[in-house]
């Protein structure tokens, strides 16, 4: 019996009916793919995508149903911008058009926070002001936190770099994390409390068990089972991140926590040789390009980790990934995709895999 045909999503999206957008300028500018759907259907169009993609790429069917962003709107916490000087001397803010090199000026963003996309019009009022003669460009970072105070920066070399008492926070199971403007941080901070609840509710966690936060940021994760596990090692090569890393490690006073900061090919192997056991679990959060080649290798050859957990905002390479890593060591056991990007095309999928020889 042949699998199904990979069904692109674009094509899903075409057997729904169609609704009036929010943003008026949907369909030009590239953020927003779904605002013309209700958010029932655009649930649905991604579920039965991504289960299509494990079904024919895997011979997986069993996708958990999506779990939904608390606000389909006003759920981004960071924005990228770009600030423009043209040669008549006017300057406009907004985004690069998708495959152009025009760009779009907006006066607001309704998948923005509603402090930030409130802030837009101040926010170029500020950067047009402090852009040098000499700059005909410059790539704007603005974000916020549970606070909702408005930080941004990009005119300058350290200009994303933040002082300890401006660091951004949001609170998950009663604990402050933090993060920065030059560090990476997940977008949609309202689904978190959400995700970390699966996350610990997966019958994988020992005291007896170590946890690997790889390519780990600030510590997000670990910061949420460290509580789980006899210890964490959090592996990052960003060096941003890794200092917030020890600045959440140190504010919640944590002795269970260690961080290394480099590659993740160069650092693993080495702790891992050093360390009693089998019975570990590892956690990835990669970039939207996925593993490299050399890092599905070094999984593959792990004898320590009996369970491998995959979070991915890119369908497409997570897929490819899992292909890769389940040709030998791994099996699939739970698939659960969350919606962190609403109104997007984008799916953040969580993938728990387990030694085939556990």
């Amino acid at each position: 019996m042949h699998n199904p045909p990979v069904i692109q999503i674009e094509e899903l999206r075409n057997n729904y009916v169609k609704i009036t957008p929010l943003c008026p300028s949907f369909g030009v500018c590239g953020g927003c793919s779904f605002q013309d759907l209700s958010y029932t259907d655009e649930l649905e169009v991604k579920y039965i995508w991504l289960k299509n993609l494990f079904q024919t790429q895997l011979g997986w069917s069993h996708v958990e149903p999506v779990v939904p962003s608390p606000q389909e709107y006003h759920y981004r916490h960071r924005l990228d911008l770009k600030l423009a000087r043209f040669k008549d001397g006017h300057c406009e803010l907004g985004f690069t058009l998708p495959g152009r090199k025009r760009m779009m000026e907006i006066p607001e963003c309704v998948i923005a926070r509603q402090e930030l996309s409130d802030f837009i019009p101040q926010l170029k009022l500020e950067t047009v002001k402090q852009l040098p003669p000499d700059y005909r460009e410059a790539n704007i970072t603005v974000r916020s936190g549970d606070e909702k105070k408005v930080y941004w920066g990009g005119i300058g070399r350290r200009s994303l770099q933040m002082e300890e008492k401006d660091y951004l926070w949001t609170e998950i199971r009663g604990r402050k994390i933090f993060y920065s403007l030059d560090t990476f941080f997940q977008a949609n901070l309202l689904i978190l409390p959400k995700l970390m609840e699966v996350l610990r509710g997966f019958p994988i966690w020992g005291k007896d068990k170590l946890f690997f936060d790889l390519y780990g940021g600030v510590g997000l994760f670990g910061l949420n089972v460290a509580d789980r596990v006899k210890e964490v090692y959090l592996i990052e090569e960003n060096k941003f991140s890794v200092k917030l890393a020890r600045y959440n490690i140190e504010h919640h006073q944590l002795n269970n926590f260690f961080v290394m900061e480099g590659r993740l090919e160069e650092k693993l192997p080495a702790v891992l040789e050093n360390l009693e056991g089998s019975d570990h679990v590892a956690m990835i959060d990669p970039p939207r390009a996925g593993l490299s080649k050399s890092v599905v290798e070094i999984l593959n050859g792990v004898q320590k980790f009996k369970h491998l957990i995959y979070l991915s905002c890119n369908p497409e390479t997570l897929i490819k990934n899992c292909v890769e890593l389940t040709k030998e060591k791994w099996q699939i056991k739970n698939v659960v995709p969350f919606d962190f990007f609403p109104r997007t095309r984008h799916l953040e999928t969580l993938v728990v895999l387990e030694d085939i020889q556990s």
